[in-house]
């Protein structure tokens, strides 16, 4: 391992992983892994590239130094993001998974247990199927989880920087506010949050913002459209923003015009299911316990609405398509692993079909601590309200006279004093990211 005092994290931060990474792999009896997927290969050494449709890979031996198979044009990331020393690029009409075999070979791994990344979205089909058809002296081994095993428990190394990617993500946000009103498109909305994310330091995010208006909001996954936003109307939002490829995510809901009853008592729920969340959970707790507590909140509802998905997710290292890490951990019924400190959560007690035709959200992304849970976030959580009126109405801009205000319960103030508050996994809506 090269020492280098230029990456993201501190180098002793590496050397812990790679030498945990070992540990795990000895009990599994492996003498090698090959890590393939984008994640790992950052949480392990650093290493970033959006061109990871190509075949990339680190290997880790049990006593020997690591090496990395690239793509010709990516080596560079290696050698200008990384501690790693060997390199071995394959050419575009090369053959990658030749390039890993002989690499094998030459590094005396041929005929040993190798793990390979079996569930890995970038070690498609054809190129496990090639190095079975290949690797005849050796045995290969699922070891899929190895790498996920060390970053689902955040070291507070990781923890600051989630704190950079949350100030992007509430950047974002308030510029959302800011440009919800009635006569804008939900391009436009899009356009501000994005780009005040960018000038809060932010980075490309796995997932653009999500950005829906009116009956839209029911629609899976959708976004903007360049759909004008009508008077009376809610906008869902949902933002993740990023920081050196770590993630924090929030949902909120801003509308345009009066609140419903029905609104203010769905607005009611998801905060209730938020303090419940952030007064409950510590260490000891299940993830089925976390997602029982927040599911019987908010499908005891008097609108209408109800939970269809998973209540959270873990939330940290991402490449697109996804900005979670729920194929590590989601909170769902049925899951007895115990919550840690120094796991993430994106917790979504979100609600669909409120009145019908509505789906609205407010969310949190939370770290679990020594002796309960904190937020990333100081944003408050009621909906936003803004004026029925304005574009639609003959305005030319956004009003800087009516700045956005909450919505408050029974005319009073509730202000959120405390900081408590696959990708690979199927979701429903566009209020999970996955």
């Amino acid at each position: 391992m090269r020492q280098r005092d230029d990456m993201t994290f501190p180098f002793e931060e590496y050397e812990r992983r790679v030498r945990e990474l070992r540990e795990r792999m000895a009990e599994r009896l492996l003498d090698a892994v090959v890590i393939t997927d984008p994640e790992n290969l950052m949480y392990l050494t650093d290493y970033q590239t959006t061109g990871y449709s190509f075949f990339q890979a680190l290997v880790v031996p049990l006593d020997d130094e690591p090496f990395m198979i690239t793509r010709h044009l990516e080596e560079s990331n290696v050698h200008a993001r990384t501690w790693v020393e060997k390199t071995r690029p394959y050419p575009d009409t090369g053959d990658a998974i030749q390039k890993l075999l002989s690499a094998l070979r030459e590094f005396g791994l041929y005929g040993k247990n190798v793990g390979y990344e079996r569930n890995s979205y970038f070690f498609p089909a054809y190129h496990q199927d090639s190095i079975h058809t290949n690797f005849l002296d050796g045995r290969l081994m699922d070891c899929f989880g190895i790498v996920e095993e060390g970053r689902v428990r955040k070291s507070p190394a990781e923890v600051e920087i989630m704190r950079r990617a949350a100030a992007a993500t509430e950047a974002g946000m308030r510029a959302g506010f800011e440009a919800c009103e009635a006569g804008v498109t939900e391009n436009e909305i899009g356009a501000a949050i994005s780009a005040a994310m960018f000038r809060a330091g932010g980075e490309p995010p796995a997932v653009m913002p999500y950005v829906v208006s009116g009956p839209r909001s029911m629609i899976g996954h959708a976004t903007w459209e360049g759909r004008t936003v009508q008077p009376g109307e809610h906008v869902f939002l949902e933002v993740g923003g990023c920081f050196r490829r770590y993630h924090t995510a929030m949902m909120r809901t801003v509308v345009c015009g009066e609140l419903t009853d029905v609104m203010r008592q769905a607005q009611e729920r998801m905060k209730f299911a938020l303090d419940e969340v952030h007064k409950q959970v510590q260490p000891g707790l299940t993830v089925s316990d976390v997602d029982n507590l927040v599911r019987n909140i908010i499908n005891d509802n008097m609108v209408g609405a109800s939970l269809i998905t998973r209540s959270g997710y873990s939330i940290g290292i991402a490449f697109p398509p996804s900005w979670d890490e729920g194929y590590i951990i989601s909170l769902k019924q049925g899951d007895s692993r115990v919550l840690k400190e120094g796991m993430t959560f994106h917790l979504i007690p979100w609600m669909w079909g409120v009145e019908g035709n509505k789906t609205v959200g407010i969310s949190d992304t939370f770290l679990v601590t020594a002796d309960g849970c904190e937020s990333f976030f100081t944003l408050d959580r009621d909906f936003v309200l803004k004026p029925a009126s304005g574009k639609a109405a003959g305005s030319t801009k956004p009003s800087a006279a009516a700045p956005p205000r909450a919505a408050k319960a029974n005319g009073e103030d509730h202000h959120h004093e405390h900081r408590t508050d696959h990708r690979k996994n199927q979701g429903a809506t566009h209020a999970e990211s996955d």
